[in-house]
């Protein structure tokens, strides 16, 4: 299991109460259901419309499960933006 942190902007940041914590998993959907099962309610229906970005990289359509976690990772939580 690595140790990463996931922050989380906008909607997902007011949605979590938090900019940023720790969580271990081996792959972003482990990350992810660890996200959902800290903050149940309004956090999972945001992740929903998220994109996100692992270590910089966008994760785009891959499938969560696919994507590995490198230990004293950043997994960043993007909700949809309004504007340009």
């Amino acid at each position: 299991m690595a140790k990463v942190t996931v922050r989380y902007w906008a909607a997902a940041k007011a949605a979590a109460g938090v900019a940023e914590e720790a969580h271990e998993a081996a792959t972003l959907a482990e990350a992810l259901d660890a996200v959902r099962g800290r903050h149940p309610g309004e956090l999972a229906r945001v992740l929903r419309r998220c994109s996100f970005l692992v270590d910089g990289d966008p994760v785009g359509k891959r499938a969560h499960e696919t994507v590995r976690l490198a230990d004293g990772g950043t997994v960043e939580v993007l909700p949809p933006f309004a504007g340009g």
